[in-house]
């Protein structure tokens, strides 16, 4: 029973039941976007939103954004190595590419060299590549890919497009071996191009050759060129072979001469090998030039023991 103006305790109102509730903040939530969409209430209120969450933001990305750098790093590394190691390898062949062209320039320039001497000299000439040097720690000698079967005898000159390089000393079917000038066994007799006095080169070894069998008072100097002079038979005269470097005058008979080959003796590779000059055709002799046969020297016998006929026979 209730008493006249007491009122029941707060425990025991009811609100607005549940669904209502629910109608109320529908209702409210539409209006709040038409008013939004319609005036732009809100859009203060949006951008501090945005401001206060943008850290929450870059902090929940952070994990994703790391293992997304990481992966295209290591993806990048990959392909700078794999690009690095193609530039390499392309450096390294344009490099061999470009030692092949100097190495082809070189070759062309001396086998135009060449190509002078041998038009130069009077004589058949054959070329030559030099293979190897021959095994023999004692001898300077080479190897050439040309042998009996190319035309090659021994005693035959070899020549770079600087002068004499060496005299072919043994002949195989399809190789010959070389000895070179500056061999101590070799000697090549040779002139004074400036002077014409003549003596004999001798080869010496790792050392400067030597000019053998000048008199005390011949006229040579430091820078004076020898050429072959062509008294042995084997070589052509005038084939450069050195150039003189020291003159000592310390004896009463003989100079002390050295010199230097002008030839790449040590470092040729394009050779040629020069024939023998052929002698010129003598001419024959009187008793020679018409061969004459025995009926022919009792023909002209004959006749001129035949008296000649008179005029008057003739009549």
């Amino acid at each position: 029973m209730s008493l006249a103006g007491h009122q029941s305790p707060p425990f025991f109102q009811r609100g607005l039941s549940p669904f209502a509730r629910l109608l109320v903040f529908v209702a409210l939530s539409l209006f709040i976007l038409v008013a939004d969409l319609r005036f732009r209430y809100l859009e203060v209120v949006r951008q501090g939103l945005s401001v206060v969450t943008h850290p929450l933001q870059l902090a929940a990305a952070a994990p994703v954004d790391f293992v997304r750098n990481a992966a295209v790093y290591f993806a990048t590394l990959v392909e700078v190595q794999v690009e690095n190691a193609d530039l390499r390898r392309s450096q390294l062949e344009a490099a061999q590419r470009l030692l092949r062209f100097e190495q082809i320039e070189r070759e062309n320039q001396e086998l135009r060299r060449l190509l002078m001497m041998s038009r130069s000299v009077a004589v058949h000439s054959l070329a030559a590549e030099i293979l190897y040097d021959a095994p023999d720690p004692f001898a300077r000698t080479v190897i050439i890919d040309k042998g009996g079967h190319h035309g090659v005898a021994t005693g035959l000159a070899v020549v770079d497009a600087n002068g004499m390089i060496g005299q072919v000393t043994r002949v195989y079917p399809i190789q010959s071996e070389v000895t070179l000038i500056t061999d101590k066994e070799q000697s090549v007799p040779v002139q004074v191009e400036r002077t014409g006095q003549r003596g004999v080169l001798v080869g010496g070894g790792k050392g400067p050759m030597e000019l053998r069998h000048m008199p005390a008072e011949s006229d040579i100097v430091a820078g004076d060129r020898l050429v072959t002079s062509g008294l042995d038979g084997f070589f052509l005269a005038g084939l450069p072979v050195a150039e003189v470097t020291l003159v000592v005058r310390d004896g009463e008979v003989f100079l002390t001469v050295f010199g230097e080959p002008l030839a790449r003796v040590e470092r040729a590779i394009q050779v040629l090998v020069l024939g023998r000059a052929e002698p010129a055709p003598s001419r024959p002799r009187a008793s020679e030039a018409i061969p004459i046969s025995a009926d022919d020297l009792v023909d002209e016998a004959q006749a001129s023991v035949e008296p000649e006929p008179d005029a008057e026979g003739a009549q």
